[in-house]
């Protein structure tokens, strides 16, 4: 029975390792905007793997995400280039480090959630919303630690921000990716949770939990 269970994780793990690649490399995966800031929909499998398959699920899941971010910094992103040339390793941490966390944290919060969640979805819905949220804090919060001097010069020259650096300038990166954070926790919501419910409901019933 446990063999019979690793086949079916590992099957389901690459399975959705597979989407992961074909929407970080196909328009499926991100929706540019006139501002210059995408709107990343790699967060709903992610999440998916967290929520289904438990946090080592997730994060590998994240981290799969997160090295394909990275390697568009070598000439997809033009943002990424710049800031590829500044720190790679810097780079390295806000695209690979932050999105293995993004994926972990979503199971372990679920893991919590499910034991007080007598609804059955409110737990998943919860961390669908929550994954593209943090994966939007995480990057924005990382790239304001490493590369703030960098940021403020594209804050002034690109958006007109007259402000200084710190908090202020935190507030205003923030702002940027507002609008696409909230598309992505939506889309996460709905299309994740739905996901996530009629899979429990078929291949992962009641009995069968989670890792």
């Amino acid at each position: 029975m446990k063999r019979k269970t690793d086949v079916r994780y590992l099957t389901e793990l690459g399975l959705l390792t597979a989407l992961v690649l074909i929407m970080a490399y196909t328009p499926l995966g991100y929706l540019k905007t006139p501002w210059g800031v995408e709107i990343t929909f790699i967060v709903i499998p992610v999440a998916i793997g967290s929520i289904l398959l438990g946090p080592a699920a997730g994060g590998f899941l994240g981290l799969v995400f997160g090295l394909t971010s990275f390697f568009q910094c070598f000439g997809t992103s033009p943002l990424g280039a710049v800031l590829l040339g500044l720190s790679p390793f810097g780079t390295f941490f806000c695209c690979v480090v932050n999105r293995v966390l993004v994926g972990i944290l979503p199971g372990l919060l679920y893991r919590l959630l499910r034991r007080y969640d007598r609804t059955k979805v409110a737990g998943i819905a919860v961390c669908c919303f929550l994954t593209p949220v943090l994966n939007t804090l995480l990057y924005i919060v990382g790239n304001w630690l490493i590369f703030s001097q960098a940021w403020l010069d594209i804050a002034a020259n690109s958006y007109g921000y007259t402000g200084a650096g710190g908090l202020g300038l935190l507030g205003f990166m923030l702002s940027l990716v507002a609008v696409n954070g909230l598309a992505e926790a939506a889309a996460c919501l709905v299309l994740g949770t739905s996901v996530c419910k009629a899979l429990q409901k078929t291949i992962y019933r009641e009995g069968v939990r989670s890792r």
